[in-house]
């Protein structure tokens, strides 16, 4: 079954809490592991026209503060796709949603109720959201890339 990158994108917009002039742009990208001409493999990255189940994906939201001002207590949201697994980010300071948003942590610390009634730990199966808040100012003109990774089910 093939999914629509269109579709995809659409699930997936990100959303800011932070001050005016801050600026984001989702990009997503299809991970292929790829063999050389002369037998070596690398990870390449493109953006998709289809993809199906089984792809790795990235999704890197890019920010940058257009404001005069440097944009403190910046805090970014990105909802996962129900056609996405999440599969991990690369900066520990993220935090996770299992639950649409109303509760954060590390997915370890998170539970969720199984199909019986009875609470289990959560997985990344049931992630639903990924949220960053910066530590630091992001000073006027300043930019950055947030990404995390899923696998498409």
């Amino acid at each position: 079954m093939k999914i629509l990158l269109a579709l995809l994108a659409l699930l997936m917009p990100a959303a800011a809490l932070a001050a005016d002039g801050v600026s984001l742009v989702s990009k997503v990208f299809v991970e292929r592991l790829e063999t050389t001409p002369e037998g070596r493999s690398v990870t390449t990255r493109a953006e998709p026209d289809v993809v199906i189940p089984g792809d790795r994906l990235v999704f890197v939201l890019s920010y940058r503060n257009g404001g005069a001002e440097p944009a403190t207590d910046l805090v970014l949201t990105n909802p996962v796709p129900d056609s996405v697994v999440f599969s991990g980010t690369d900066d520990p300071s993220a935090v996770v949603s299992v639950d649409g948003g109303k509760t954060w942590g590390a997915l370890v610390s998170l539970t969720v109720a199984g199909t019986d009634g009875v609470s289990r730990p959560a997985e990344a199966a049931d992630v639903t959201h990924i949220r960053w808040s910066l530590d630091r100012p992001v000073p006027s003109g300043a930019a950055g890339e947030l990404s995390f990774r899923g696998l498409v089910k």
